[in-house]
């Protein structure tokens, strides 16, 4: 059996979702696990979390797996997404939605529109995932002039126009979800009725 459905059928088989396989120099195998995902939630919860203990269930499992079918590895790493999860099926898409995603295009976009400030030879982009009218996908963003260290920003300042950029799946290189790490601590939802 192939190491590909080899460790699939095991992490399907443990109630895990495999979200990516690599192998690097060495003989690492790193193997990705996320738990899986069946809509949003009606209370608006957030989603569950792999855990240490989740990962060292698969690993046991995966290396007696791998040992009966003689797969040629020296260390096995599983792993959960983290942060910068890689966005690959459409599910994945559904299911991160609103959120500020990072994705690189096979090829440049090729045409601006006359006025835009996007140039026709970019590829990445960060911005909000959102779906379009037409059921396909795309990333919303601002572009902000960044600020110097200890430079104030006008409360007068005009806001910059938001850009739009439709992608489908086949067009992409790259999808993950941006990193982004608020070291103040969680806010509170807007319209949750909580004030400062």
């Amino acid at each position: 059996m192939a190491l590909q459905q080899t460790v699939e059928q095991t992490v399907a088989g443990l109630g895990y979702e495999l979200v990516e396989i690599e192998r690097s120099a060495g003989g690492l195998l790193r193997v990705t696990i996320d738990l899986p995902w069946n809509g949003p939630t009606s209370d608006g919860a957030p989603d569950a979390m792999v855990t240490v203990e989740d990962c060292e269930k698969v690993t046991r499992q995966l290396q007696f797996a791998l040992e009966v079918d003689a797969a040629e590895y020296k260390r096995l790493e599983v792993s959960s997404p983290g942060i910068d999860r890689p966005l690959r099926s459409e599910k994945d898409f559904e299911r991160f939605a609103g959120e500020v995603v990072d994705i690189t295009l096979k090829a440049p976009i090729g045409t601006a529109a006359q006025g835009s400030t996007v140039s026709a030879t970019r590829k990445k982009f960060r911005g909000t995932l959102e779906r379009t009218e037409a059921g396909g996908w795309q990333v919303v963003w601002r572009d902000e002039i960044a600020a110097k260290p200890g430079q104030k920003i006008s409360a007068k300042r005009t806001e910059r126009p938001l850009h739009a950029m439709g992608f489908s799946l086949d067009e992409l290189r790259d999808a993950r979800l941006a990193p982004i790490v608020d070291f103040k601590g969680r806010k509170p939802k807007t319209g949750a009725g909580t004030s400062e």
